[in-house]
C-alpha cells in the first residue's frame, strides 16, 4: 500500500485517479483549490486538502509522508496563464519529489505532444484547434522542464494517445500505444487503472507514456 497525493483531484482525470487509488487500498490525499467545492471527494477515507500545484511550500506540505505524487492539475481559459502554471508546477512537483520518502512523480499530460506513426508531431496536425495551441505549448513547456531538470527524479509523463472517451466505463483493460493517434480513445477510468499499475510496478525506463483502449 502506498501513500499517494493527487493534485488537481477535482478534475475528470483526478477524481478517477483518487477513486482507483482507494479501490486498491492506497492511502490517498486529494488536493484541490477549494475543498468546499468538492464534497464528494472525502468519501471512503480520502483526505482532502486545499492546495495549489504551483506553490512549492504547499506542494511539499501536501506530499509530506506520501511516497507517490500525481498531478492532474491544469488551468485553461480566460484569465489564466497556462505557461506560467505548467512551468511553476513542474518545478514545485520536482522539488517535492526530491524529498525523503518520495519515490515517484506522475504527471497527466497531453497527446498533442506526441508524434504520429510517421513521426509528425500531433501538435502540427489539422486535428488540433488553433485556439488550443497555446495551452498545448504551455503543457509542453512543463514537460521540457521535467526533462531538463528532473534527471534525479523518477518521473513519468502519461497521456492518452489521442483523447479521453468521456462516456467510457472502467473495463480494466488498456495498452501502451507506439505513437500518438488523434482517433484513439481511452476512458478516464481505464487511464486511472494504467497509472495505478505504473505506480505499483514502475517501469523506470519510461518518461512519456501514451495510453489507449485495448
Amino acid at each position: 500500500m502506498s501513500g499517494i497525493v493527487v493534485f488537481g483531484a477535482g478534475g475528470r482525470a483526478g477524481r478517477r485517479l483518487v477513486a482507483e487509488g482507494r479501490r486498491r487500498g492506497h492511502e490517498v490525499t486529494a488536493v484541490v483549490r477549494d475543498p468546499a467545492g468538492h464534497p464528494g471527494l472525502a468519501a471512503d477515507g480520502v483526505r482532502v486538502v486545499a492546495g495549489d500545484a504551483t506553490d512549492p511550500a504547499g506542494v511539499a506540505a501536501a506530499a509530506d509522508g506520501r511516497d507517490v505524487i500525481v498531478s492532474a492539475a491544469a488551468v485553461y481559459g480566460a484569465g489564466t496563464d497556462p505557461d506560467a502554471f505548467f512551468t511553476a508546477s513542474s518545478r514545485a512537483l520536482l522539488a517535492a519529489a526530491r524529498r525523503p520518502g518520495v519515490r515517484r512523480l506522475v504527471v497527466v499530460g497531453l497527446s498533442a505532444l506526441l508524434a504520429d506513426g510517421a513521426g509528425t508531431p500531433l501538435l502540427d496536425s489539422a486535428g488540433i484547434p488553433a485556439e488550443a495551441r497555446p495551452f498545448c505549448l504551455a503543457h509542453g513547456a512543463g514537460l521540457e522542464l521535467l526533462r531538463a531538470e528532473g534527471a534525479d527524479v523518477d518521473w513519468l509523463y502519461a497521456s492518452p494517445a489521442g483523447d479521453f472517451d468521456h462516456d467510457g466505463e472502467r473495463t480494466g483493460r488498456y495498452r501502451v500505444a507506439e505513437a500518438g493517434d488523434l482517433a484513439s480513445r481511452i476512458s478516464y477510468q481505464d487511464f486511472a487503472v494504467a497509472l495505478l499499475d505504473e505506480i505499483e510496478t514502475p517501469r523506470h525506463h519510461r518518461t512519456h507514456l501514451a495510453l489507449t483502449a485495448d
